[in-house]
Formats: structure tokens, C-alpha cells, sequence
């Protein structure tokens, strides 16, 4: 991997380590706008400070945008939550690999 390729990779997982960052992104999956009220709902146990914080990370890195509706995944979004479910399923097979050891 070039040092590029490595840079790029090191600012989008400093993006996604941010507290939240990936819920909120899970959260809007579905496709449908959320309000500020309802995505912190759908977060869960997340402060209006720390929301407004992601929301403004997550829209100035082109994932989110927020319309009349409310806030919902850009194409950027979307390809990424793509890429981010694959995790579910390795998540899934990891859990159960895990249990077997036990």
C-alpha cells in the first residue's frame, strides 16, 4: 500500500473511531431522513453535544447530508454503510467462533 493509499485509510478510520460516528451511520441505513430527535433516538445514549459534533464531521466528510427531512446518507454514505455491513457478518460468524472456545 502506498503511502497515499495508507494516509487516506488513517484519516476515514480516525473519522470512524470518532465516539458514535459508525451508529449514526447504522442509523440511517434504512434510506429514510431522520430528525435531529429521532436520529438520537435511534443512536441512543448520546448527548445533543456529542450528535451535533458527529453530525457536523460526518456531513463535512460528504457521508451525511441534511435536507427538509432531516438527515439521511449521501451515495458516499450509502457505499460506505455497503462496505461497513460486511461487518455484520463477520461480526456474526467472530461471536459464534468465539462461543465454540468457551
Amino acid at each position: 500500500m502506498s503511502s497515499k493509499e495508507t494516509a487516506a485509510t488513517n484519516q476515514l478510520l480516525t473519522l470512524l473511531e470518532s465516539r458514535y460516528a459508525i451508529r449514526v451511520i447504522w442509523a440511517l441505513r434504512d434510506g429514510h431522513a431522520q430528525t435531529f430527535r429521532l436520529l438520537q433516538d435511534s443512536v441512543g445514549s448520546i448527548t445533543p453535544n456529542t450528535l451535533n459534533t458527529r453530525l457536523r464531521d460526518l456531513r463535512a466528510a460528504g457521508f451525511i447530508t441534511h435536507g427538509s427531512d432531516g438527515y439521511s446518507l449521501t451515495p458516499s454514505g450509502q457505499d460506505l454503510f455497503k462496505r461497513l455491513s460486511d461487518l455484520q457478518a463477520f461480526a456474526v460468524r467472530w461471536v459464534a467462533s468465539q462461543s465454540k472456545k468457551k
